[in-house]
């Protein structure tokens, strides 16, 4: 008898050293059993960006990516992710906070039917919730 597993999706960057500890805190945290990986290079700064005219900006190949994990996957959760010592984000912790609550009401503005939750990881590369 087959049992359906149960996904969840998180925007994060592209840096190997967030991957893990992200998808295995989510696993833990939330009773997931497999996590579909949207990254962007610093993507907090990314979904945070409200100039969309600009040509280069990827949020809407991040958009179709993450609509893709809860549609095909039934994806329960989506969670959006900064981290510390980030090449394509080098601020301050201060301002990777503003990026994710940003980045959080962007992705809330696309009307998934999902929750979605910020993370940040620190540098003891742990998983901290961001309210």
């Amino acid at each position: 008898m087959t049992t359906d597993k149960i996904f969840a999706t998180s925007i994060n960057c592209i840096d190997g050293r967030v991957q893990n500890p992200i998808s295995d805190w989510i696993k833990k945290n939330y009773d997931i059993d497999f996590v579909d990986v949207v990254s962007e290079p610093g993507c907090d700064s990314v979904l945070s960006d409200n100039d969309l005219n600009n040509t280069s900006n990827p949020i809407d190949s991040l958009k179709s990516k993450t609509m893709i994990s809860v549609s095909a996957h039934n994806s329960k959760l989506v969670f959006v992710s900064g981290h510390h010592q980030c090449a394509a984000n080098p601020v301050s912790k201060d301002q990777h906070m503003a990026h994710i609550k940003k980045a959080v009401d962007q992705v809330k503005s696309w009307n998934l039917p999902v929750d979605v939750i910020g993370l940040w990881v620190n540098e003891s590369w742990c998983v901290e919730t961001i309210s």
